[in-house]
C-alpha cells in the first residue's frame, strides 16, 4: 500500500509489536494456569466395593505403600496427590477409584478412621474426604508443619508414620484428630472438622507424641529441663499432668506400643532415656509400669506382651505376667508387625509366619516372594491391617541417602500378602 506521496506505509513494526504482545499474553495465561494454586478432585464413578476375603499368600507387588481403609480400599500417597484403588487384593495398582491432587502444596501425612480419610498439606491445610466417594467432607486450617513431602517413591512414611497427625478416641466416644506443628497443638472433631481446642506453643519443643487408649495426648516437652511428658485430655485440651519416670535422665523419648496406625490410640508406650528403656501401660488415668515391655524388642497386642529372644518367642499377660505360650523356631525370626489378634514374624530366608497372638497357634506361613522373582532385600516399613501385611523391600546394602533406584530392591518395591 502506498501513501499519497507515493511512499510505502510503515505498518509492519506496529503489527509485530501487537503480535509480540499477544504472545506475551498467551504465555502469561499458560504460566498462570500452570503455576497458580490449584486442586483437582476426581470422585468415584463406580459403586463402593465390598470387603474382600483374599486367599492366604502373596497377593502381588506394588510401586507404592498402601493404607487399607475400611477393608475395601487402598490409599496411596505421592508428593502432591492422594489416590485410592480397589479391590484390596488386586495384584498390582489399579486405575484410581478416586483421586485428589493439590499444587503447589505437598502432602505431609494421611490418617483414616472408618470411612474418613484426612490428608495434611505443607501449607497447613487439612482436608477430610469420604472414602466411599472421594468427595470432600470438610477442610480446616492447621498449624504449618514446616516441611514438605518425605515419602520417597513409595509414600510409606506419609501413610504409616505421619508426622504431627494423630487420631484419638475420646472418653465420650468422639473421634479426635490431633495436629502438631510449628505454632503448637490443635484438636478437631473428625466428624465435621470443628476445632475443639488449641495450645499455642513452640512446636519445636515437642520431641515426641502419641495418643493413649485412655483418651490422652502424650507429648515430650523438649524445652523443659529436665524434659517431661505432658498429658492433655484429647477432647478438652486440659493439661492432666506433667510426668517423668523417676530414674530418667535429662532427655526423654517416647515409643508407641500396640497402637492403631502410626501413634494413635496406644495402650502402651516405652520411655527411653540415658540408654535405658521402660515400658508402661497408658490405657488408664496414669502410666502403669510394665517391666515386660522394657526390652526394645518387645511388642504389645492388647493385653499380650510378645518378647523375642534369639529363636524363641514368649507371650505373657501384661496384667499379671503369666506366660500364655512359648514358641521355639528352627531359625531366627523377628517380629515385623502386629495387628489385633495376629503377630507377624519374618525369617532371614524371607518366610512370613503369622501367629495367633493369644494362643501362639500358627495361622499361616509362606515365602514372601513374588512369583519367580529372586532379589536380595531387607525390610523397610512394614504395615499390617485387616489381615494383610505390606512390606517395603529395600536393597540389602543401600545406605539411607541412596537415590531411589539404588535404595529399593525392585521396581515394584512393596510386596503385599494376605495372612
Amino acid at each position: 500500500m502506498r501513501s499519497r506521496g507515493g511512499g510505502l506505509l510503515r505498518r509492519r513494526p506496529a503489527a509485530a509489536a501487537i503480535a509480540a504482545l499477544l504472545v506475551v499474553a498467551a504465555v502469561a495465561v499458560i504460566v498462570y494456569r500452570v503455576l497458580s494454586p490449584a486442586e483437582v478432585l476426581t470422585p468415584a464413578r463406580a459403586d463402593y466395593p465390598p470387603p474382600v476375603s483374599a486367599a492366604t499368600g502373596v497377593v502381588g507387588t506394588l510401586a507404592a505403600a498402601p493404607l487399607i481403609v475400611d477393608g475395601r480400599l487402598r490409599i496411596y500417597a505421592t508428593t502432591r496427590q492422594v489416590r485410592a484403588d480397589q479391590p484390596v487384593d488386586a495384584r498390582t495398582r489399579r486405575t484410581p477409584y478416586w483421586s485428589y491432587r493439590r499444587w503447589p502444596a505437598e502432602l505431609i501425612g494421611i490418617v483414616a478412621s472408618g470411612t474418613t480419610v484426612v490428608s495434611r498439606w505443607s501449607d497447613g491445610d487439612l482436608v477430610a474426604q469420604d472414602a466411599r466417594t472421594g468427595r470432600i467432607r470438610w477442610r480446616a486450617d492447621g498449624p504449618p508443619p514446616g516441611h514438605g513431602y518425605d515419602g520417597r517413591r513409595t509414600g510409606a512414611s506419609v501413610n504409616y508414620t505421619p508426622v504431627g497427625l494423630i487420631l484419638a478416641n475420646g472418653r465420650s466416644g468422639r473421634t479426635v484428630l490431633v495436629v502438631i506443628g510449628g505454632s503448637g497443638l490443635r484438636a478437631l472433631d473428625l466428624a465435621d472438622g470443628e476445632q475443639l481446642w488449641r495450645v499455642d506453643i513452640d512446636g519445636a519443643c515437642r520431641a515426641g507424641a502419641l495418643t493413649t487408649s485412655g483418651g490422652q495426648l502424650a507429648t515430650v516437652d523438649a524445652c523443659a529441663a529436665p524434659q517431661t511428658v505432658e498429658f492433655h485430655d484429647v477432647e478438652t485440651g486440659d493439661l492432666v499432668r506433667r510426668w517423668r519416670p523417676e530414674d530418667a535422665g535429662p532427655e526423654l523419648g517416647l515409643v508407641p506400643l500396640g497402637c492403631g496406625n502410626g501413634a494413635s490410640n496406644c495402650p502402651g508406650m516405652r520411655t527411653t532415656s540415658a540408654g535405658t528403656s521402660r515400658g508402661w501401660l497408658v490405657d488408664g488415668d496414669e502410666p502403669v509400669p510394665v517391666p515386660l515391655l522394657d526390652p526394645t524388642e518387645a511388642v504389645l497386642d492388647g493385653d499380650v506382651a510378645l518378647i523375642p529372644s534369639g529363636r524363641e518367642l514368649v507371650a505373657r499377660s501384661v496384667r499379671d505376667g503369666s506366660e500364655l505360650w512359648r514358641r521355639t523356631g528352627p531359625e531366627m525370626a523377628r517380629i515385623v508387625a502386629v495387628q489385633p489378634g495376629r503377630v507377624h514374624l519374618l525369617t532371614d530366608a524371607h518366610e512370613l509366619i503369622t501367629l495367633n497372638s493369644m494362643t501362639g497357634a500358627e495361622r499361616s506361613s509362606f515365602p514372601l516372594t513374588a512369583g519367580d522373582e529372586v532379589v536380595p532385600w531387607r525390610p523397610g516399613f512394614v504395615y499390617a491391617a485387616d489381615g494383610f501385611v505390606a512390606v517395603e523391600r529395600l536393597a540389602a546394602a543401600a545406605p539411607p541417602d541412596a537415590a531411589d533406584p539404588q535404595f529399593y530392591a525392585a521396581p515394584q518395591p512393596v510386596i503385599l500378602a494376605a495372612t
